[in-house]
């Protein structure tokens, strides 16, 4: 019986602990890259709460979400969707742009 609390309370701690894609008090944004543009290319979220970007590549080329301000880069190929995790997010605006193709608009995340 002893044996078997212990592998429940495990079970329960790691679940616990594991981090998720998006947590049920994230805000999830959706994100697309078309026509060579961020669609759409201003967000704003609520400041000081954890966000979730799915950002989906629609084009034939792969792409590289970045921002400096953010501290996040990530690659998406063509076709494919990836989640981007965001800590909560002081006031303020965030720029990202596609860093394989410079000439594509830049976008901004608002918190406010």
């Amino acid at each position: 019986m002893k044996y078997l609390i212990a592998v429940f309370s495990l079970i329960v701690l790691v679940t616990l602990l594991c981090p998720t894609s998006a947590r049920g008090d994230d805000t999830v944004i959706e994100l697309r890259f078309e026509n060579r543009r961020f669609t759409p290319q201003t967000i704003t979220v609520p400041a000081n709460q954890a966000v979730t970007l799915r950002i989906t590549n629609v084009s034939k080329e792969p792409i590289e979400f970045e921002s400096f301000k953010l501290n996040r880069e990530k690659v998406v190929g063509p076709g494919e969707t990836v989640v981007v995790r965001l800590p909560a997010l002081r006031p303020g605006s965030y720029d990202f742009y596609d860093d394989f193709h410079q000439d594509v608009p830049a976008g901004s995340i608002i918190a406010k």
